[in-house]
């Protein structure tokens, strides 16, 4: 396993939306997540949403140094069409998923608001799950942490940027990526054989002699920023499975996962000849980015990387 410390976390999802100022305005207003920061490039302009109210962990905290960010995208100069992952022949990225106290009065708040759903808890046999749909059609799965939890009521200050899932063809490959390498601890497992899938919960856990694959749905969903793996069976031997944005410039959607830690440069030195790299070490940005096995991009950042300060 590569060398990791307790600075290392999982800091943000960073998806392609086709109107910045439009899903700001949707995650700031439907799911109560703040603007912390908008940067601007020559190709891009990002901005970055966190749950910052009283209470949350991450509070006060640096934009690098934070769990539970997500980075809404902007291409500029681009005709490319936003997808969410989850149609054929683009299906590959699943969700986001956000954690709150109840998640029956979440639903009826949303429903006042004029959301749209996927999903609602009455819909199908999982009545503990909902999800709606932002503006490019993305998925936002809901989820009940118990925090705070008062019947006939929503404490806001409990919501939490839960997990962001991807599906993935084989999972021993891509299970030994993100512990082995990246050093992240399997949280939980949940098979669904009566549904031909298995889904994984990985994330960064620094408790020392910490027992992985143990933890419970409602314990776990006290966290931030998990990466969940989805593996639908048979797809390890199909290469044409799930699509990873980023082979066609006109088709465009999750980006990139990020993890940072004090040491970029020190860290990526370690994995250098582990992994397949998308950019190498840059000592301007203090940033690099690998593909995982599917191909899915996993940016590695400092700290003090100076987009982020």
């Amino acid at each position: 396993m590569s060398s990791i410390n307790s600075s290392f976390l999982t800091n943000r999802t960073t998806l392609h939306v086709a109107n910045l100022a439009k899903s700001l305005k949707w995650y700031t207003e439907n799911l109560l997540m703040t603007q912390v920061k908008v940067i601007e490039t020559p190709s891009y302009k990002s901005g970055f949403v966190v749950y910052d109210s009283q209470g949350q962990p991450n509070k006060g905290k640096p934009l690098a140094q934070r769990s539970g960010v997500v980075e809404l995208r902007q291409l500029l100069n681009s005709n490319a069409k936003v997808y969410s992952g989850n149609s054929d022949p683009y299906r590959g990225f699943g969700h986001l998923c956000v954690s709150v106290s109840n998640i029956v009065q979440s639903q009826k708040e949303l429903l006042e608001k004029g959301v749209d759903f996927k999903k609602k808890l009455e819909d199908g046999r999982q009545h503990n799950i909902a999800f709606i749909l932002d503006p490019d059609g993305y998925w936002i799965e809901l989820i009940e942490n118990e925090i705070n939890k008062k019947d006939g009521e929503l404490d806001h200050s409990s919501d939490r940027m839960n997990h962001s899932m991807i599906r993935v063809k084989d999972p021993v490959k891509s299970l030994s990526f993100y512990r082995d390498v990246l050093g992240m601890k399997l949280f939980s497992t949940r098979k669904f054989p009566e549904a031909s899938f298995d889904l994984y919960f990985l994330g960064y856990e620094h408790t020392p002699n910490y027992t992985e694959n143990k933890e419970d749905v409602v314990p776990q969903a006290t966290r931030q920023s998990i990466i969940e793996l989805t593996h639908n069976y048979g797809t390890e031997n199909d290469d044409s499975s799930y699509y990873v944005f980023g082979k066609d410039k006109d088709v465009i959607g999750f980006e990139s996962f990020t993890i940072s830690c004090d040491n970029a440069k020190s860290f990526t030195e370690s994995i250098k000849d582990k992994v397949d790299w998308v950019t190498k070490y840059d000592d301007a940005k203090k940033t690099a980015v690998l593909a995982d096995p599917d191909g899915y991009r996993v940016q590695i950042q400092s700290y003090d990387t100076p987009a982020l300060n």
